[in-house]
C-alpha cells in the first residue's frame, strides 16, 4: 500500500508540453536580438536560438544549444527558479504571459534523453588525471567540460548513487531520478569514472589524491541538517530533511508517517520538500514552524505557493523549545513560544521571545530544515584556508589556498560565490574546469 502510495503521488506535478503545445508556444517568442531571458540565465543559454528550433521542429539543434551551455540542462529546466530568472526577465512579462522558457527547455531535453543520442565527444587525451570530490551539479558540470578537453577525470562519491543533491536532496515529483540517471550517465560515456561509495578521507586519502593527481576539484556540497540544541532531539520520530526526502526514493520506504501529524521546523525549500513529501506519503496534518515571518522565509515564492496548494498549514514567529516524548521514547509534541520580530533603524531587526507564550503544538513526527553543515572537519583535513567552513576560493578561478585544489558549488556557498542552486553549481563547475585547464596551459604543463 505505501509503496503504492510512492509510486501514485511521487510523479512529476508539471505535465509535459505537447508537440502541439510546444510549438504553439514557441511561436510566440519574439527572438529578442539582446535577449534579456538569455542574460538573466547563469549559465547564458541563447534561449532565443533554441525556442527557435523547437518552432522549426528541430530538437536535437534545440537540445544541443542547451546542454552545450548547460551540461544538466534537463534537470534545470525542471528545477530552476526560472519564474526569478529567465522567464521573469522575458520581455512580454509587463503585458501578457512569459514564454515557458523552463518548459520549453524541458521538452528539447526530453526528446534527446528518449532518442538516447549522444551531442558531445570526449577531446583527445592530454595525459592529465584529475580528480573530482563530488557528483551533483557542478562536479558532473566540471568533469564533462574536462573530458571535453581531453583529461583523465575520475569523480569519488561518498553514496550509492550518482547524481549528489539532485539524485539525493530534490523530491522526486519535481526531479525525477531516471533524470538525473540520464544526465549522470552522459558524462560517464565521455569517459569520465564515477567511484560510488568512496568516501575520501576513509575509502581513499587527501594525500593519495594529491599524489595519484595533477589538480583536484572539491564539489562537496553542504552536509547534514544541524541540530536544534533543544531538548528531545534524541526521540524517535525526529528527522533530518535531508535524509527524509533521500527515503523517499527508496522501496521499500523505510517509514510509514500515514495518518500522522508531521511538523517542520525551518521555511527554506528544503523544508517545503520535507512538508510537501510528507503529504504525499500520507500524513494526516503537516504544519510549517518559522521564528520570523513569510516576507523573511527562503524559500522561493513558488515552492511557498505550491505548498499552501498542497494543504500544508504555516504558523509563524513560532520558536521550538522541547521536543516532547512519552514513556516510549517517541515523539508526541513541541513545546513553542511566540516571538516578535522588532524593527530596528540602526540594525537588523531583532527576535525577542513574547513572555509567557509558551504553547504545544502536537506532533508524531518532527523534521528539522533549518540548512544545512558545513564539511568543515574534512576541508580542515585538506589544509585548506576558510571562512566558518566556506573555503577561500580565488573568485576567478576558484583555486583555493592550495594550487592544486579547486572548490565549487554548494561548498563556496555563502560567501559572495552565487546562490544555492543547482544552475549556479553547474555554471561553477564549468568555470572552474576552464580556469584549471587555462592554469595548466599556463605552466606550459600541456604542450
Amino acid at each position: 500500500m505505501i509503496n503504492v502510495l510512492i509510486d501514485e503521488n511521487f510523479e512529476e506535478v508539471t505535465p509535459r508540453l505537447s508537440k502541439a503545445s510546444a510549438i504553439e508556444e514557441a511561436n510566440r517568442c519574439l527572438y529578442c536580438f539582446d535577449a534579456p531571458c538569455m542574460r538573466a540565465c547563469p549559465t547564458t543559454i541563447n534561449v532565443p536560438s533554441f525556442i527557435k528550433k523547437i518552432a522549426s521542429s528541430n530538437l536535437k539543434g534545440s537540445a544541443k544549444v542547451i546542454l552545450e551551455a548547460n551540461p544538466m540542462g534537463a534537470s534545470c529546466a525542471r528545477v530552476c527558479p526560472t519564474e526569478e530568472l529567465c522567464e521573469g526577465a522575458c520581455v512580454l512579462q509587463k503585458d501578457e504571459k512569459p514564454i515557458k522558457i523552463g518548459a520549453l527547455q524541458r521538452y528539447a531535453t526530453d526528446w534527446l534523453k528518449e532518442q538516447d543520442i549522444s551531442l558531445f565527444k570526449r577531446g583527445a587525451a592530454n595525459g592529465h588525471k584529475i580528480a573530482i570530490i563530488g557528483s551533483g551539479p557542478a562536479g558532473l558540470s566540471a568533469a564533462r567540460e574536462l573530458c571535453r578537453l581531453g583529461y583523465e577525470v575520475t569523480i569519488f562519491e561518498a553514496e550509492k548513487q550518482a547524481g549528489g543533491l539532485s539524485q539525493h536532496g530534490i523530491v522526486s515529483f519535481r526531479l525525477p531520478q531516471e533524470v538525473v540517471e540520464w544526465e549522470v550517465d552522459q558524462v560517464r560515456q565521455l569517459g569520465a569514472t564515477i567511484l560510488t561509495g568512496k568516501r575520501v578521507g576513509i575509502d581513499v586519502t587527501c594525500t593519495e589524491l594529491l599524489e595519484r593527481f595533477d589538480r583536484i576539484i572539491m564539489a562537496i556540497g553542504m552536509g547534514e541538517v544541524p541540530h536544534l540544541n533543544i531538548e528531545g532531539e534524541k526521540l524517535e520520530g525526529v528527522l533530518d530533511a535531508i535524509d527524509f526526502v533521500k527515503t523517499t526514493k527508496q522501496k521499500p520506504l523505510p517509514m510509514n508517517i500515514q495518518g500522522k501529524k508531521v511538523v517542520v521546523i525551518g521555511a527554506g525549500n528544503t523544508a517545503i520538500d520535507a512538508a510537501t513529501c510528507a503529504i504525499r506519503l500520507g500524513a494526516a496534518h503537516v504544519k510549517i514552524l518559522y521564528r520570523r515571518t513569510a516576507n523573511e522565509m527562503t524559500a522561493y515564492p513558488f515552492e511557498y505557493e505550491f505548498a499552501k496548494q498542497e494543504g500544508i498549514e504555516f504558523q509563524w514567529l513560532t520558536m521550538p523549545k522541547k521536543i516532547m516524548g512519552n514513556m516510549d521514547g517517541k515523539v508526541v509534541g513541541i513545546e513553542c513560544v511566540h516571538m516578535n520580530l522588532m524593527d530596528c533603524y540602526d540594525q537588523q531587526d531583532v527576535l525577542i521571545e513574547v513572555e509567557n507564550s509558551n504553547f504545544i503544538v502536537q506532533a508524531d513526527v518532527v523534521i528539522r530544515a533549518i540548512g544545512q553543515r558545513r564539511h568543515v572537519d574534512f576541508i580542515n583535513e585538506m589544509n585548506l584556508q576558510h571562512l566558518n567552513g566556506v573555503p577561500s576560493v580565488d573568485p576567478i578561478t576558484f583555486q583555493t589556498s592550495s594550487p592544486q585544489i579547486y572548490a565549487c558549488g554548494d561548498v563556496i556557498y555563502g560567501s559572495g560565490y552565487g546562490d544555492a542552486t543547482v544552475v549556479s553549481a553547474v555554471q561553477q563547475g564549468k568555470d572552474c574546469a576552464y580556469a584549471l585547464h587555462d592554469a595548466l596551459q599556463q605552466t606550459s604543463e600541456i604542450a
